[in-house]
């Protein structure tokens, strides 16, 4: 189910603290870690062997590229009341809790909204970044539902979940075209 909506008494409902800072506070990370020229936030919800999410950090970090993975929709909202987020990468197929993957939210659909409601939390963010939305490998219907619900959310962009090379590649030009549009070729909070 992708129409999600949000309660006030959801946890992930609650208005992060740590993003509503200005252009000048986009060196700030984590507790214990500074954040970089871009802090982008991934999610994952896959379980292959070398996935995407451990590549695509490696390749940017040299550029100043501070990536911070959640497994989960409540760890997403911890890390978004910390820190401010540049972009973010959301796999729509993420579980609300870490306890839960993929595998068993096909069991359990009422667990895998973690994803839908992620991008609704950013889309209340007082400055939203641009969201990248990975879409789950499922039927053409709900596919459908998953593309709609994105763009009504505000996705800049939506794709398939990265498997090869190739598909890491697309991934990396989305970025580039986020940055492109959203912060006009600069990175965030430079002159």
């Amino acid at each position: 189910m992708v129409n999600v909506r949000l309660h006030p008494a959801d946890p992930l409902f609650r208005e992060p603290t740590g993003n509503a800072a200005g252009p000048g506070a986009a060196s700030g990370g984590l507790a214990g870690g500074a954040g970089g020229r871009l802090n982008l936030l991934l999610s994952y919800a896959g379980w292959h062997p070398d996935p995407w999410i451990d590549r695509l950090p490696r390749l940017l970090e040299p550029m100043g590229v501070h990536s911070l993975r959640v497994d989960s929709g409540r760890q997403a909202s911890t890390v978004i009341q910390s820190t401010r987020i540049h972009v973010a990468v959301v796999d729509l197929g993420l579980p609300l809790d870490e306890t839960k993957t993929e595998r068993d939210t096909e069991l359990a659909p009422e667990f895998a909204e973690g994803g839908p409601r992620l991008l609704e939390l950013l889309t209340r963010l007082a400055e939203p970044p641009p969201v990248v939305a990975v879409k789950r490998s499922r039927t053409t219907r709900d596919d459908s539902r998953d593309i709609a619900a994105a763009l009504r959310l505000g996705a800049f962009a939506i794709i398939d979940r990265p498997r090869s090379a190739t598909d890491l590649d697309l991934l990396l030009d989305v970025l580039r075209r986020c940055l492109a549009r959203h912060y006009q070729g600069r990175w965030p909070g430079s002159a």
